[in-house]
């Protein structure tokens, strides 16, 4: 074929290579690390900003949450995101590994978009409204996906190794920052429209994706492999029962407050288990695995991806335990109605964000400097010393005691994540960063999911021992009858724990409206007051309180041992090395 058609062809197409081929400016990293930063920051304010928001979305599409039929979507409106994030990241690294980072991420940016503006336009209400929810949710964690999988390998080819530390500093602050912005942007957007809770990310969403498009640059080493179907599908399948096994074991079973021992929990388990060991074993015999099991020979990989599990597992879970101290006990003592007690708890918790945004940065410039190991296991150790402290606090805390080990609890996590992460990053070979970056973040959002389940699990032993006793003699020395005071004691406490999460009074729940129409005027009002339900949980809730500290401080220990013995500072360099005159490139791995 020839003329002028033909020849513009060739002439876009020789422009177009010349472009993709060109060297960035010096300026691209700076676009690199701000459009990777805007899309992790809003995928993380999305995986907490329906929290606060939740009742507000519940009472817009005319359901609640707190009926035994409707535990599936209160528990999958919230998990959902995290655990499809969870199952598909490494997956996703290692498309873009294959196919390119920049075009995996920004199809993750449209994906993204698209399940935020189907979340806005949701017209069904009740239970059909809710799975829709749940189902576009999923969508948006697919999204969500494809740009954690990849932006950590993105700023690691853009940036140079004497700067990469303070990028991924920022970027990961941003993450984690993120997820506690979204507690409070929940609160405030849920109160004016439940809409505007999943409409805010749609702007968003569309700059990012045309500044990502028409900006970032693929300048990653691409391995054209084939997919490891197999592998895929075993660790995907494996890992989603273990983590439905785990969020339905905090679910009361027949007359059981939880349900760990019911056949469906331990079915999901059992076979979830079983599929990840089966994964495990295709992966070593896969021409082109999934999962690079031979990552974890290198030292300052496997160390530092196992203190950020971790660092995960220990406060994962633990922020749900804080938001419930506050709402459920701590605001209502001091004058907070019940209803705002979800939008008030995120804003006493912004010291915490605070650390993070202070101390991310700064240990992550200071590490390319000095290394990852002196910051990442102070960190860690500042972080078991602030849950120590907590842990003596009374109950009814004195606030200005409370803010300052929030504060350093930010601060040592904050120290811990940006030099972990980049010392990860810094130690994988160019060509397995997304893969190997994938891995990290799957194990961090795979803690948080188990996190959650490991926290509540502690916190309900707690108030099983005694606050069923405790309700029932408390409800009868105030007049509720007998029998109405047993039946409202012998509810499942993570019923009651989900009622004071959400906002909603404990005690309406527990004894509901009609009960409550048949009781003296005085009662009612003493009852369903500030003060009778968080002094009647108190002592129970410390009890299960404080085996999540010792628990928490027990994994940042553990994560601080870990972090130190990632050994001295350790980066994976390609250099041109001859190799039989043939002028091939072999790796060489620089540790220092």
């Amino acid at each position: 074929m020839s003329g002028p058609g033909a020849r513009g062809g060739r002439w876009q197409s020789a422009r177009h290579q010349s472009l993709v081929k060109a060297p960035p400016g010096k300026g691209y990293k700076w676009v690199a690390l701000s459009n990777t930063t805007l899309g992790v920051m809003v995928v993380t304010i999305d995986a907490t900003i329906m929290i606060i928001a939740m009742p507000d979305i519940f009472r817009g599409i005319h359901l609640n949450p707190l009926l035994p039929s409707n535990s599936f979507y209160l528990l999958w409106m919230i998990l959902s995101y995290l655990i499809v994030s969870s199952v598909l990241v490494v997956s996703f690294g290692r498309l873009g590994d294959i196919f390119g980072r920049v075009r995996i991420y920004n199809l993750g940016f449209i994906i993204y978009t698209v399940g935020s503006i189907l979340l806005s336009i949701t017209w069904m209400t009740g239970q059909s409204g809710a799975l829709w929810l749940v189902l576009m949710r999923v969508v948006q964690g697919v999204g969500g996906a494809f740009l954690i999988a990849n932006s950590a390998a993105i700023l690691t080819d853009a940036f140079p190794e004497h700067q990469r530390g303070l990028a991924l500093g920022i970027n990961n602050v941003a993450g984690i920052s993120g997820s506690f912005i979204g507690l409070v942007l929940g609160g405030i957007l849920g109160a004016i429209d439940w809409r505007l809770v999943f409409l805010v990310s749609v702007p968003v969403g569309i700059a990012g994706t045309i500044w990502s498009y028409l900006k970032l640059r693929d300048l990653g080493i691409r391995k054209r492999t084939q997919i490891d179907w197999w592998g895929n599908l075993t660790f995907a399948a494996g890992l989603i029962l273990v983590m439905i096994g785990v969020t339905y074991g905090i679910e009361p079973y027949q007359h059981q407050s939880m349900g760990w021992t019911s056949p469906p929990v331990l079915a999901a388990l059992i076979v979830g288990t079983v599929l990840l060991t089966v994964f495990c074993l295709i992966e070593m015999k896969a021409p082109a695995p999934m999962f690079r099991l031979a990552l974890f020979r290198i030292r300052a990989y496997v160390f530092g991806t196992l203190s950020s599990f971790l660092a995960a597992l220990g406060r994962g879970g633990l922020m749900f335990m804080m938001v419930i101290w506050l709402q459920g006990i701590w605001l209502p003592l001091h004058g907070y109605s019940f209803a705002t007690t979800p939008l008030w708890a995120g804003v006493y918790m912004m010291p915490l964000t605070a650390g993070f945004l202070l101390a991310g940065p700064v240990s992550g410039a200071l590490s390319d400097h000095f290394g990852a190991r002196p910051f990442a296991t102070g960190g860690m150790l500042a972080a078991s010393s602030s849950f120590f402290l907590l842990e003596l606090l009374p109950i009814s805390f004195s606030y200005a005691l409370f803010a300052p080990l929030l504060l350093l609890n930010g601060l040592g996590m904050g120290a811990f994540a940006s030099p972990n992460r980049a010392a990860v990053m810094n130690s994988l070979p160019p060509e397995h960063r997304g893969a190997g970056g994938g891995m990290n973040a799957t194990f961090q959002s795979s803690a948080q999911v188990l996190s959650i389940g490991i926290f509540f699990t502690l916190v309900i032993v707690g108030l099983s021992g005694t606050l069923s006793s405790s309700l029932e003699q408390g409800l009868i020395v105030h007049g509720v009858p007998r029998a109405l005071a047993a039946h409202a004691a012998s509810l499942p406490p993570v019923s009651t724990l989900f009622a004071a999460f959400l906002g909603y009074n404990p005690m309406v729940h527990l004894l509901g409206a009609q009960t409550l129409a048949h009781l003296p005027h005085h009662t009612v009002t003493l009852l369903t007051g500030r003060s009778f339900f968080p002094r009647l949980i108190s002592a129970p809730f410390a009890a299960g309180l404080h085996a999540a500290f010792d628990f928490s401080i027990g994994c940042c220990l553990i994560a601080a041992a870990a972090s130190w013995s990632r050994g001295k500072r350790y980066v994976y360099r390609v250099k041109a090395v001859p190799a039989g005159g043939g002028g091939e490139t072999l790796p060489v791995q620089d540790s220092r």
